[in-house]
């Protein structure tokens, strides 16, 4: 979530009119998060998120998110649902760009989460791989592996600025990943960006999951990487050590309902080293194309190089949990 559109008052009442939603009471841009336009809308109807597509969201993806909610909200999931508009559909244009309106879901992010958070989020995404195996929509992942060499090429000649092994870094992990990574594992629509401020907490319990636009089909396990890497470091960002029983408790929480087979739990290490090489470019690449007036919180690519070498330096899975 960022504001790079931004919206007045009668924009907002413009959009608005193409919905049975309410009058506009009051709105706010939300700063937190890189990709997408965000605003927090309150109508004499309620609360709801405003999300205009930017930056990597791909117009023909959009139905897709848009689906996807709403058949996990059909499955009684907690995650956002989009509302219709006047026209029936959950997509609405706006001068030139996409937008999306969302239900308000309470609750709120945790900075960190506990091993006991953990373990709850493992079932909760076991439970949303479940929920999607016979959905008909399909996207494929336009951030995996085969698009990484050409997110370095773009930037490894300023990446240097960042850091000064930065390239030297990059090109050997992304060695080891083109060479060792995985063909035939499990796979499903996976959420693939579970980081702390997508997982929503109420009272002290698991209230849902929100930003399902980088969502698409890939390995089941890696979602599971993904989320060693977004929750499972603790400690100063120069210095970040792996915390073994909330990947513990993570898995705990998600065998209960789908079990890993050996072949996933062999590629954790490569699948692990492969989703902090993804967010570690991505940030680069944000972080040296930073969009002139938008308001949006950079995020700091280098605490992904410690990640990448604890999983560079692990032997194999007893590494990540017993």
């Amino acid at each position: 979530m960022a504001v790079y559109t931004k919206l007045n008052k009668v924009n907002i009442e413009e959009i608005l009119s193409n919905y049975s939603i309410g009058k506009l009471k009051d709105f706010k841009g939300i700063e937190d998060g890189i990709e997408n336009t965000n605003y927090f809308l309150l109508t004499n109807n309620g609360k709801f998120i405003l999300t205009i597509y930017e930056k990597r969201v791909q117009e023909k993806d959009l139905p897709f998110f848009s689906e996807l909610m709403l058949g996990l909200n059909k499955a009684d999931f907690k995650c956002p649902v989009p509302i219709i508009n006047n026209q029936n559909k959950a997509i609405t244009k706006y001068k030139n760009k996409s937008l999306m309106i969302v239900s308000f879901l309470e609750g709120k992010a945790k900075s960190v989460l506990n091993p006991e958070d953990c373990k709850a989020l493992g079932n909760e995404v076991a439970k949303m791989h479940l929920i999607t195996k016979n959905f008909k929509i399909k996207r494929e992942n336009d951030l995996s592996i085969g698009s990484w060499r050409k997110i370095f090429d773009q930037v490894k000649d300023q990446c240097i600025k960042i850091h000064k092994d930065l390239p030297k870094l990059i090109e050997a992990n992304l060695k080891d990943v083109e060479k060792n990574w995985p063909k035939n594992l499990p796979n499903g629509i996976i959420h693939a960006d579970l980081f702390s401020d997508n997982i929503f907490f109420k009272d002290n319990k698991f209230s849902g999951i929100i930003d399902f636009y980088f969502s698409c089909n890939d390995f089941y396990a890696l979602e599971i990487a993904i989320c060693f890497n977004a929750l499972c470091f603790d400690g100063p960002k120069n210095n970040l050590s792996f915390n073994v029983t909330k990947a513990k408790n993570f898995m705990d929480g998600y065998n209960q309902l789908r079990k890993l087979n050996d072949e996933e739990k062999r590629s954790i290490k490569t699948l692990s080293q492969g989703s902090a090489l993804r967010f570690l470019l991505t940030r680069v690449f944000d972080a040296l194309n930073v969009v002139e007036g938008a308001i949006v919180k950079v995020k700091d690519p280098i605490e992904y190089l410690v990640r990448l070498e604890f999983h560079k330096n692990s032997k194999n899975v007893e590494d990540y949990f017993f």
